[in-house]
């Protein structure tokens, strides 16, 4: 029997209409821990690799590369050694299929989690409050689309992975899929760039809302829980499972998708945000009901649309695609409207890709003065950009408003990430000059 631990100020519980959910049990104040978890398995992005550690993800220069396979690296013998458990299932792997070798990153973090699951003795740091294996999965209610693509996944880790390691029967690995697809955290960067995939089972249990009041970062492979708005003793605590930027519909859409729930948070039942999110031109009496709802329509086809055509096009077929885009919806959406910051935010990140500077400074500039508005006051999102813009800035020669739009970075890094972070140390070395 695994024994159950627990996490000082903070109680499991029966959450009214929505199942588990976790509460606080003394006050906190915006920016203080609630509590971390380490990971209880990750994966590195293959596009990552050789700038970040296997192990420890710490993005850093100089790393050791693994002498056998070649493609995974880390900060030295020690990271190498800690990792070579669950290392050595991909490093054989790689060796024997060479450039064959290419399972999603899905199949690479369920391999590990089986591992580790084969070799798990006692209950993991990262279990303190749910086992892995209790883990919501939703395995009733997926689609036929959904049971593909798992049936996908489950025929990569047979060819990747049959050698190394036995697989638990058809329904366990089902289940096993599902429950990473639904609790699955996406690892990112201070820029918000995807790094890698992991699961946190204890963070798992926290319940959703469109107005969260805590927020999850990372610190190498700990997951951090801190607060962004001020909790009283006995408030359940909620994360964004999502990009809250979107309109009340388009939430409920994706959130049923995913997570196989209808969200009722004070904005998705008030829609208070919506008018501003979907703003029309100043010439509305020009714009009908129909002209709103067609652009909608169109809006959201061309943005799934371009998704698609990112893994087919070169980056100025892209741009020129967002352009077009972005010059369409403008006949009735105004700048503000949150599928016209959708295409320039995409535009931004091609001109960035591209080296194009003055572009991508002209796109962020207009993101920006929205993303204030629209995103809660201590925004990763708000974050990232005012840290993108400042280093574009920089870069331009235009070094005063580059370090103003990093302190603005810096100050609310130190709430969401904590003041002791590696991140906000590297962006105060930065702002003097030694970076």
């Amino acid at each position: 029997m695994m024994k159950l631990e627990g996490i000082a100020g903070i109680e499991h519980f029966d959450s009214p209409g929505k199942g588990r959910g976790l509460r606080v049990n003394r006050a906190y104040g915006v920016g203080e821990l609630l509590f971390s978890c380490p990971a209880y398995s990750y994966v590195l992005s293959v596009s990552e690799r050789g700038f970040i550690c296997e192990q420890c993800f710490t993005r850093k220069k100089g790393l050791a590369k693994c002498g056998k396979c070649k493609k995974a690296f880390y900060c030295n013998a020690k990271c190498q050694k800690k990792d070579w458990p669950v290392h050595k299932l991909e490093c054989n792997a790689m060796c024997a299929f060479g450039e064959k070798w290419c399972p999603s990153e899905t199949v690479r973090l369920v391999a590990r989690i089986i591992a580790r699951l084969r070799d798990q003795k006692e209950r993991s740091q990262s279990e303190k409050l749910l086992l892995l294996k209790d883990m919501e999965a939703h395995t009733e209610e997926l689609d036929n689309e959904k049971r593909e693509r798992t049936k996908a996944d489950i025929a990569g880790l047979h060819q990747f992975y049959s050698k190394y390691l036995d697989f638990p029967d058809h329904p366990a690995l089902l289940t096993l899929f599902s429950q990473v697809h639904c609790n699955g955290f996406t690892l990112e960067d201070e820029e918000l760039s995807h790094i890698g995939l992991a699961v946190f089972p204890d963070i798992a249990l926290t319940n959703h809302s469109c107005c969260p009041n805590v927020i999850v970062t990372y610190r190498g492979i700990n997951a951090e829980v801190r607060a962004v708005q001020d909790i009283s003793p006995g408030q359940e605590i909620y994360i964004s499972y999502i990009d809250v930027l979107y309109p009340t519909v388009d939430r409920i859409e994706r959130l049923r998708d995913v997570y196989y729930f209808t969200c009722d948070c004070k904005e998705c039942t008030t829609k208070s945000m919506d008018a501003m999110k979907m703003r029309v031109r100043k010439l509305s009496d020009e714009i009908s009901q129909k002209d709103s709802s067609d652009m909608v329509r169109y809006a959201r086809n061309a943005i799934e649309e371009f998704r698609r055509a990112k893994r087919e096009k070169s980056p100025s077929e892209l741009l020129e695609m967002c352009e077009l885009i972005i010059d369409k919806m403008g006949s009735v959406f105004d700048n503000s409207n949150v599928y016209m910051l959708h295409m320039m935010y995409q535009a931004m990140g091609i001109c960035l890709f591209t080296e194009n500077y003055d572009g991508a400074v002209r796109y962020g500039e207009k993101v920006l003065k929205q993303y204030i508005v629209l995103y809660p006051a201590y925004s990763l999102n708000i974050a990232s950009m005012y840290l993108k813009l400042g280093r574009l800035y920089i870069a331009l020669d235009r070094k005063s408003i580059g370090i103003s739009s990093l302190k603005k970075a810096l100050a609310i890094m130190e709430v969401v990430h904590g003041k002791d972070h590696m991140y906000v140390a590297s962006l105060k070395r930065e702002i003097s000059g030694d970076a």
